[in-house]
């Protein structure tokens, strides 16, 4: 675990994957993302993930990262989220930062930004992916 300490509260930072499936309803809730439709599912995603990160403010989760990878050449990261209570305070960057070094000498890292996400992951290091274009069949209502 690592920590993350600004004057008005300390964020910590963990690798576990020890998250109760109301902790992750209430961030995706708060965050308006459409995959809370489906709460046992995505629960089940995040722990089924290859490499899962969280940020906590004592017992509440504010952040979550997750990675699917083949655990040697690809990785994509799907979900990137912060309580909106706690957004440009750093947490995003620092679990950017945990996924980006736990898959670190990877050939691609890639994942998928829309809208205000786009200069947030460019920040980060990502760039566009030449020509390539994000494709998908999707369910959700948020995009």
């Amino acid at each position: 675990m690592a920590a993350c300490i600004n004057k008005f509260m300390t964020i910590v930072f963990s690798e576990t994957r020890d998250i109760e499936m109301i902790q992750v309803v209430l961030l995706y809730k708060a965050n308006r993302w459409s995959s809370v439709m489906k709460p046992h599912s995505l629960h089940q995603a995040l722990l089924n993930s290859h490499y899962l990160v969280s940020a906590w403010d004592d017992t509440q989760l504010v952040g979550i990262g997750n990675a699917i990878s083949d655990g040697s050449l690809v990785v994509y990261y799907p979900h990137l989220l912060v309580h909106p209570d706690y957004q440009v305070q750093g947490i995003g960057k620092t679990l950017v930062e945990m996924l980006k070094r736990r898959y670190e000498g990877f050939h691609m890292q890639m994942l998928v930004a829309d809208g205000e996400a786009i200069a947030f992951y460019e920040k980060c290091g990502f760039k566009k992916a030449g020509n390539s274009q994000a494709m998908w069949i999707y369910d959700g209502n948020e995009h």
